[in-house]
């Protein structure tokens, strides 16, 4: 089991993305995503979500907010991924280049026409609702099978 956060760190309409396009065998190659990664040991949601952000773009994140949490059973066809899914609004700091992929200011309304996770165009039209969500995405072989969700 992996325990994980993803954000989306908002500045005005537009959205800060990662190309994942650095590190070698990243099963993320080529796909955009959020900022975010895996817990250090005794981290809470919170900490590490500041933290991986700031890890991978220089930023320092102020007031995350919890906007939902999804399962991905098997996702990289050995573990289940546990995913604090973040939005952050408020942050200090300059961009600089990260290890991870290249990043960019995207216009909100373009982000889901990226090469993205299938799942993620889904899940990205909630993070704009005043609810929260629980959400199951299934995928084989790094293929989109199915989802299902609860809102709150």
């Amino acid at each position: 089991m992996k325990l994980a956060t993803l954000c989306y760190v908002f500045n005005g309409t537009k959205v800060l993305m990662i190309n994942r396009n650095k590190r070698k065998n990243d099963m993320h190659t080529g796909k955009w995503n959020g900022l975010g990664g895996k817990f250090n040991q005794g981290e809470t949601p919170e900490e590490c979500v500041i933290r991986e952000v700031y890890e991978e773009s220089g930023l320092l994140i102020k007031n995350p907010v919890l906007k939902g949490f999804i399962t991905f059973p098997s996702f990289d066809e050995e573990d289940d991924w546990y995913v604090f899914v973040f939005t952050a609004n408020e942050f200090s700091g300059n961009l600089k280049d990260s290890d991870e992929g290249e990043l960019e200011w995207i216009d909100w309304e373009r982000v889901t026409d990226l090469p993205l996770w299938e799942g993620d165009k889904f899940f990205l039209e909630w993070l704009n609702q005043n609810r929260f969500f629980s959400a199951k995405f299934i995928y084989k072989n790094s293929n989109y099978i199915t989802h299902s969700v609860i809102f709150y």
